[in-house]
């Protein structure tokens, strides 16, 4: 009787193991486009704007904002008393420029030079334009800027930023301003990780 009851549990637990047994189903075709094509972490089933500039920033349908190219730039160039030689240690300042007008073709640069009120008007109009077309040049022959996109405009002491006449003032006066302006726009850049080891101006 003993060996009876062995042998029923053993056929029970047998023939419940067989009807848990479930058949797998056919794969399932996928129905949406997961794929990624632009990089910018909207798939395609959802993307509105395909082919964002890669790092752009976008919203949930892959469509990001574009800004027109209108920037003024303070290059911290320091030339001698008066001087228009630039120091090869100032040409990242002007790299700066010029990356960006490699980067949009249409984009034109007009580079202003302002000096103190030490010396006459004449003497520091002539400086200014000077120090202006040192920079302008630079852009010409070592980044390979196209002149016609050049412009270079001396101010004398026109246009001061500080007038209270003091050493400090009249060292800030003394300056060279990158004015980029294009028919062309420019994506906004998302913030990664990356960011903060980049230098903030």
């Amino acid at each position: 009787m003993k060996y009876l009851l062995v042998l029923f549990a053993l056929i029970t637990t047998a023939g419940c193991s067989v009807t848990d047994i479930v058949e797998s189903n056919p794969s399932t075709t996928q129905q949406f486009d997961l794929n990624d094509s632009d990089r910018d972490g909207v798939i395609m089933a959802r993307e509105r704007c395909a082919g964002t500039v890669v790092g752009a920033a976008v919203d949930n349908y892959g469509c990001g904002r574009i800004t027109n190219i209108n920037e003024r730039q303070d290059l911290k160039i320091l030339f001698s008393n008066n001087s228009t030689v630039i120091e090869p240690q100032y040409y990242n300042q002007i790299e700066k420029v010029a990356k960006l007008m490699e980067t949009y073709p249409t984009t034109r640069v007009t580079i202003e030079g302002h000096t103190s009120k030490v010396g006459s008007y004449e003497l520091n109009l002539a400086l200014s334009q000077n120090r202006a077309k040192a920079v302008t040049d630079v852009l010409k022959t070592t980044y390979g800027i196209n002149p016609s996109r050049l412009t270079a405009i001396g101010y004398s002491f026109d246009r001061p930023i500080d007038n209270s006449g003091t050493p400090a003032a009249e060292e800030r006066n003394r300056r060279v301003i990158a004015e980029v302006t294009a028919d062309d726009t420019i994506p906004a850049m998302r913030w990664n990780i990356y960011t903060v080891d980049e230098e903030i101006d």
